[in-house]
This record gives C-alpha cells, structure tokens and sequence, in this order.
C-alpha cells in the first residue's frame, strides 16, 4: 500500500485557512450550495445513487485550543466552510461547536486541563468502576463543560442566524467516556475484576448523555445535521455518531457481554446507531454488525489516514447485502488510493468515500477517480 502515516502532523485530515467574521461569511451562496449537494444527499438515502464523495474541511486549531474561544472557532470554521465550496464534493460542510471528549466524563467531576496549541486534557478522578458509582454526577448541562457547548451552540445559531448547517459536539460512546472516569492501570484489570460494576457505570453514563444530547438536538432544530461531528453528515441524512475507539482494546466476547446493551441502548433512543472507531477493529466487524438499529460505520482505509488502516475486503464482504452504510475515510493522492478505492465502491455496499485532495485539483481527480468506480 503506497503512502505512510506522518506523524509530524497534528491533523492529517486538516486544513488550515482564513478565518471569516460572520458579517463578512456569503451565507446566500452557501445555503445554496448545501441545497444543491443536499439533493444528491437525498438521492443516495432513497438509492438513487450507490455512493457519495465528501471533502471534509477540518480546521486543526478548531479542535485544539481554539476550540475554547467561540468567536475565534466560529471564525475559523466560516473560513473553512468558504474554501469548501471549491473542492470537489457530494456533501457539503458544516459547523461543529466542539469542546473536547471529557464532556460526560464532567457529570461526575472531570475537569479540562488546557496545554497551549493542544486539546483539552482530562484526569481520571477514579481509581476504580465501584469509587466512580459511588460519587453522586450532576447533569451534564449544569457542569461548566456543558454550560460552555451549549453557549457555544447558542453563539453559533445566533450569528448565523440558523442558516448553516451544524454538528453536536465529538459524542463519546458509554465505552469511551467511561475511558475517562478510572485510571487506565485499574480500568483494563477492572473489567475482569469486577465486571457488574463497570456495566452498571456504563447504564449511568447512558442516562446522564440521553437527556444532554437530546437538549442539543431540540436547539439546534432543523440546522442539524446527521450522524453528525467526524462522519460525513446532512440534513438530510439520519443516525446518532458516537466514537468508540476503546473497542480495539476488547475482545469480541467481552465486549459484546459488556459494553453492546449500553450502546443499543443510546443509540436506540437517540435515533439510530452510527460506529466510529479510529484504528484497525476489522475483527470487531461481527459484533458491531449486532448493534441494535446500525445504521452507518466508519473507518480509515489509507496508512495516511490511520497508522494502522483497516483492509476494505472484509468490510465489503461483511457489510454485502445489510444496507448498512460504509464511511470510509481515505487521505492520499488518487494514485496512492486508487486500489482501495476501486474495493470500496464495490456495488454490494453503500459508500460514503472522505477523500481528502490538498488542493481543488487534487480533489476534483479524486472526485472523478471516486465516481468512475
């Protein structure tokens, strides 16, 4: 496979541009331009069409420090949305007020610790599933984590006046954000220990995110979009994004005995599953295919996406035939992907292919690459 990971990087997929004040944003011009892609969004849920491209613009700073200053964000993220419209794509952009991952770990005390030109850091207040369950979480919206996302929603529905389409922030599943509550020498050996505990932490942590995310939902109304934050989302598309990277670190088994009915259970009242985990979880693929309403899955499918990419046949070959809708994020020049793209829109799977061309030239003969399949 042609390309490597560079670790010299902070953001492989990003992109760094200049900021617009909202005053200043073409917001006419690109509502029309989300309703134009919007139709191809639709042909592709009615299946009208087999595959989409989407170009993700990622802003690196917007998911670093910036993230803490919403005017600054907002800035960044208008200037993002403004490149976009040159680089080849089926789904356009959108906003995301993004405050970091620890943001159900803060229910039960968690705090940001922020480290220049990086995203905010958490300590695990715990050293144990059993001292977690025994602290007494507020909701997530009384914490000061949850106090900032929401202010930073209401800051970005207001100056863009509702036009522009926009993101809940990087939702945790129960697995990943019970990731942030027990120190990881006690978490792992936890598991074995004392599993009924770590169920019951992980039913806490569903109760406390449901009503969160449904009050981010209910104000953001028809400006958002689906599945939402790192998967290529629309308003017109469905299912509730949540990234569950720690999955790599379970067996099968295990996890499917722990962790699956917390996770059909978020995802079931949040509107349908949508998987995101980071990392090589082919062998993962069985028992996430038994998660309860799964809607889409994603996956990076290029080593300059993901040090460790997943191979496209076992998805193929496993997601044939159940509608389930593959995200597949691919960083690299069309030559460096282009087997891989070939795999990916194999016409037995839906497939949403994230290319990611530096340049509108680069990206448009990826776009044509992507759509010859």
């Amino acid at each position: 496979m042609a390309g490597s990971f560079d670790f010299s990087l902070a953001d492989s997929q990003g992109t760094e541009v200049v900021p617009i004040a909202p005053e200043q944003f073409p917001f006419e011009e690109y509502l029309a331009y989300t309703e134009n892609l919007e139709s191809r969004c639709s042909d592709f849920i009615q299946k009208k069409r087999n595959s989409l491209v989407y170009r993700r613009f990622r802003v690196p700073a917007v998911f670093a420090d910036a993230s803490a200053d919403m005017q600054a964000s907002l800035e960044l993220q208008l200037g993002g949305l403004a490149a976009s419209m040159r680089f080849a794509s089926d789904i356009p952009n959108f906003l995301e007020p993004w405050y970091g991952i620890g943001t159900v770990a803060s229910a039960f005390g968690c705090t940001y610790a922020w480290h220049p030109g990086q995203a905010p850091a958490t300590t695990a207040p715990f050293s144990s599933f059993k001292a977690a369950l025994a602290s007494d979480p507020v909701a997530i919206e009384n914490t000061p984590v949850g106090k900032h996302t929401i202010e930073m929603l209401e800051y970005f529905l207001e100056k863009t006046r509702g036009m522009v389409p926009v993101s809940l922030c990087d939702v945790q599943s129960p697995l990943n954000a019970s990731g942030y509550l027990v120190d990881t020498n006690n978490y792992y050996l936890g598991l074995y220990d004392d599993p009924e505990s770590f169920k019951e932490l992980l039913e806490r942590i569903v109760d406390l995110s449901i009503p969160f995310y449904r009050k981010l939902q209910d104000m953001t109304g028809t400006a958002q979009v689906y599945p939402g934050h790192g998967f290529a989302s629309s308003r017109v598309f469905t299912g509730f994004g949540m990234s569950d990277d720690n999955i790599t670190m379970l067996s099968p088994d295990l996890y499917r005995e722990l962790v699956l009915p917390s996770v059909n259970r978020l995802g079931t009242a949040m509107g349908g599953t949508v998987f995101h985990s980071c990392g090589n979880w082919v062998d993962k693929l069985p028992v996430v295919r038994e998660m309860a309403g799964l809607l889409c899955v994603d996956g990076a499918f290029s080593a300059e996406t993901d040090p460790d990419p997943n191979s496209p046949e076992p998805f193929i070959a496993n997601l044939s035939g159940s509608g389930v809708i593959l995200n597949a994020r691919l960083v690299g020049s069309p030559d460096s992907i282009g087997d891989r793209l070939s795999v990916l829109t194999d016409s037995s799977v839906r497939t949403i292919l994230v290319t990611y061309g530096r340049t509108p030239e680069e990206q448009q003969a990826l776009y044509e690459r992507a759509s010859r399949q």
